[in-house]
């Protein structure tokens, strides 16, 4: 037995003293009670064998069901986890901070669930700590998880070292789980967030196409990929664009307005974006006009390689000459000249995803 150590915390009003106090007992191998936007937790430091020994003992909980990975920021997410989809870092982007547990692929060859909670309390804690934090609900195993304190403290007390009182959770209810590490994709437990939710936004494709300045060729193909998708029916792909080198915000260049408006598209809203680690994570497929663009991809993401393609290689063009030249400065005749060679592309394009 140990003494716990109670302390009330307001939500409204929090005293970071209290949570720099729990995030040192976390770091040093303590056992901290406190609240998610779900449930109440039982805050561990994952580096720490006997922590996680004790946990197991506490909860009765068989050591061949590991315990979830709570994160205070996305960042985190590349640091336990490999190979991780466009279609999760799309949910997460969604639902995180929230309560969605992920299931990915981990550094030593197994899988991992992390979470980001939705709650200051925790993700403050978390970041004091300094340290990975294992956070399984705070009951023995088997009974239901507490959404208030004096529930979760009531089997636990003499048990843990710290213990924080907020009252009760917000959404009383576990997080969903759903499981990235293999395909397909697949609710391991409903939670708050409707499982039929997530699934329509990991199951959505997301193209991405990129120039140099995102005022020509990338803005031709997204906007004539768009027109096409249309055309199908299709509805469930995402399309964007930007560029390697923009001037951020320049809109896409008179000659390119001008043959797009041939097709009946007016261009006029586009604004130039730059490339960005997460466009690119949350890609399905990158198209690119050059083999230079592809170079200035992968020394941004390398993570992204098997994703990336030249535009006419993936369209399988067939020609000897797989790049699209750049038209910025030419005539209006070439940016036609090159707005059909897109077109073509993005029209192949639509047919293969």
């Amino acid at each position: 037995m140990v003494k716990t150590k109670i302390v009330q915390v307001d939500p409204r009003n929090l005293d970071e003293a209290i949570l720099k106090e729990a995030g040192h007992i976390l770091k040093n191998g303590g056992l901290v009670i406190l609240p998610t936007e779900t449930v109440y937790g039982i805050a561990a430091n994952q580096g720490d064998a006997h922590a996680v020994e004790r946990l197991y003992e506490i909860k009765q909980r068989p050591k061949d069901k590991p315990f979830s990975l709570h994160i205070d920021s996305q960042g985190a997410l590349e640091h336990a986890a490999v190979s991780v989809t466009p279609a999760a870092y799309r949910v997460i982007d969604k639902f995180w901070p929230g309560p969605l547990t992920v299931i990915l692929k981990s550094k030593n060859g197994g899988t991992i669930g992390i979470r980001m909670p939705d709650n200051e309390i925790a993700l403050k804690i978390i970041r004091f700590s300094g340290v990975r934090v294992v956070c399984p609900s705070a009951n023995i195993s088997g009974s239901a998880p507490p959404v208030n304190f004096f529930d979760a403290i009531k089997d636990l007390n003499g048990k843990v070292d710290f213990a924080l009182d907020a009252g009760e959770t917000t959404l009383k209810k576990e997080s969903t789980i759903i499981d990235f590490s293999s395909e397909p994709y697949r609710i391991v437990r409903e939670g708050a967030i409707p499982g039929d939710e997530i699934l329509s936004v990991a199951l959505r494709k997301k193209v991405l196409f990129v120039c140099t300045g995102n005022s020509c060729r990338s803005v031709m193909a997204e906007w004539l990929f768009k027109k096409k998708l249309r055309e199908l029916g299709r509805s469930d792909v995402d399309v964007q664009s930007a560029g390697v080198m923009p001037v951020a915000g320049m809109g896409a260049t008179e000659a390119t307005r001008i043959v797009l408006a041939r097709e009946g598209i007016d261009a006029s809203s586009h604004r130039a974006a730059r490339i960005t680690r997460d466009m690119l994570n949350k890609a399905d497929l990158i198209l690119v006009m050059e083999r230079i663009h592809e170079e200035s991809i992968l020394g941004i993401a390398p993570q992204v390689k098997n994703r990336i393609f030249l535009l006419k290689e993936f369209a399988r063009m067939g020609t000897s000459d797989l790049n699209v030249p750049d038209p910025i400065g030419s005539s209006v005749e070439f940016y036609q000249e090159t707005m059909n060679v897109i077109k073509e592309a993005v029209s192949k394009v639509a047919e293969i995803i």
